[in-house]
Formats: C-alpha cells, structure tokens, sequence
C-alpha cells in the first residue's frame, strides 16, 4: 500500500522507527560530505562513486541512516548555489537507492529546492539545520510527507560563532524548537516524523553548547519528541579534551556517544559509524 506521497506504509513504519532509540541505544546516522571544505577531512567525498562507496559501507557497519550534504555549514563556510548543491547530492541518493533501496537516507540541506529534488530522487528525511529558515522547506515537507530533523542556529554558518549571545540559552533553543515544530504539526504533519536538534556549534559558545547538552532530551516541549544529537569531532569535544585538531577528536567523541545513550538521545550523527557500533555493542550488556 502507498501513500498519496509515495512512501510505502511499510517504508513508512520503518522511517519511524528510526527515528527512535534502537533496544535502548541511539541510532548511528553516518555522514557522507560531498564537499572539499567540510571541518574534517576525513568526511570528504569527492566525487558520487566515493560517497556511494562510503554510504555502502556505514550501512553494512550497522548506520540506519546516512545523511548526504552538498554544503559544508561549518563557522566561516561560503554558501554553495542551490543547483550547484543539487548537482552533488542527487546522483549519489540514486545511486545509493539502487545500489541498496532499503538503507534510509537523510539529504543535509537548508534549502527547499534541493530538498525536493532530494526527495524526489529517494531520499527519506530532510535534515535541515536552518531550521525551517527556507519557508518553502514547509511546503515541501508537507507535500512528501517526510521526515524532518529541525535543527537550532542562531545566525548564519559564515557569522553564527561571532560573539552568539542568549539569556536563557535552553529555554531560547526549547521555545524555539517547539515553535518550528508547530508550524508543520498545527498543518497535520505526524510528529513521529519530525526530530529536533540542538544544533551544537552553530551559534554557540562553549558554555552555551554544553548547557544544551546536559538539557539532554528536555530540549523539547515534547517529551515524546525524538532528538539528534551532531557533537562528533567538533569544537566542542576539543574544549574539553584540548585537541585543536578534529583528527585527534574521536575518543572524545565516543565519550559524547555514552553521555548520549545514558540521556535517551534517539540518533547520533557521527563521523566513525563501526567505532559508535563497538561502543553501544560494549554497553548493552551493561544496560
């Protein structure tokens, strides 16, 4: 049976299973950059055969999601042409819906257009880190019936970590949060398909990110309300382990990765899917 969007009810049930806790455990989502200027390196895919290749094998390492990006949002970043953007993304999401038509995939992507040409080529949530700031991104959400993460930043990836200010920083990102979830939901949008995220790093110094953190999954209203947590080899982790570069930042990473288990966070959005694979398969007799 297929919904009026396209999406198999049984596609459906297992999107939404996702996007919650697997056997008490956040779900991995892999990161796939199709881009030359992401933060770290080692996520670079620089061509669509790369990144398929690097999607292939998050999945066989035990990711439920890979998260493709044509646009690094990294501090200082340029944005990229939307047609530009889609250029880099849609032949590896059909690639990769060839190639393995079960495996979930996420477009990382601020603009609604590349969304819907995302969509249309077999992706199955949208993870937005403006945060529905694109208006049409709505629309087009609605229009597919998809999954969406809502992600927190103050400002723009090119000025976001000059100088971000709040006065209640949890209570700012909640309200915030909430009020761009009830855009969608207020329209019908089912809230088993939308996630929220924090948004660690965009927008936020290092007091700021680790108050959010400790918020865990009281940063939604909601408490039914899946959350994604994106802390793998940023900033964050090099404030409190002293390495300044992202290369030297998985084993704190990892430590992010156990706070977030023993937190509830439904997904984690991770560089190294096989090493947060080892750590959860390490806990679970613990648990």
């Amino acid at each position: 049976m297929v919904t009026d969007s396209g999406v198999s009810h049984p596609r459906r049930k297992r999107i939404i299973e996702g996007l919650k806790q697997n056997q008490g455990f956040p779900q991995i989502m892999g990161i796939i950059n199709v881009t030359s200027d992401s933060f770290f390196e080692g996520s670079r895919a620089l061509s669509p055969e790369d990144a398929v290749e690097r999607a292939l094998a998050m999945w066989a390492s035990g990711a439920t999601w890979v998260d493709i990006g044509g646009e690094s949002t990294r501090p200082g970043a340029e944005p990229v042409d939307e047609e530009e953007e889609i250029l880099r993304v849609v032949p590896v999401i059909r690639a990769l819906k060839m190639a393995s038509p079960d495996g979930l995939i996420s477009i990382d992507t601020r603009h609604a257009s590349v969304a819907h040409e995302a969509l249309k080529a077999g992706a199955d949530m949208v993870n937005d880190v403006s945060g529905l700031g694109d208006k049409a991104m709505i629309e087009t959400v609605l229009e597919w019936k998809a999954a969406i993460c809502i992600m927190h930043m103050q400002g723009e990836p090119g000025t976001m970590q000059s100088k971000p200010h709040y006065e209640n920083c949890v209570e700012e990102v909640r309200t915030y949060l909430a009020n761009q979830c009830n855009l969608l939901t207020e329209q019908g949008h089912p809230k088993e398909l939308i996630c929220i995220d924090p948004g660690i790093g965009f927008g936020k110094d290092h007091g700021h990110n680790i108050s959010l953190l400790k918020a865990g999954r009281a940063i939604g209203e909601d408490p039914s309300m899946s959350v994604l947590w994106g802390v793998s080899r940023k900033r964050i982790v090099g404030h409190l382990t002293g390495h300044e570069h992202a290369d030297d930042r998985l084993a704190g990473t990892l430590g992010l990765a156990a706070v977030a288990a023993s937190l509830g966070i439904n997904i984690l959005r991770v560089h190294d899917v096989q090493e947060h694979v080892d750590l959860f398969s390490t806990m679970k007799p613990f648990d």
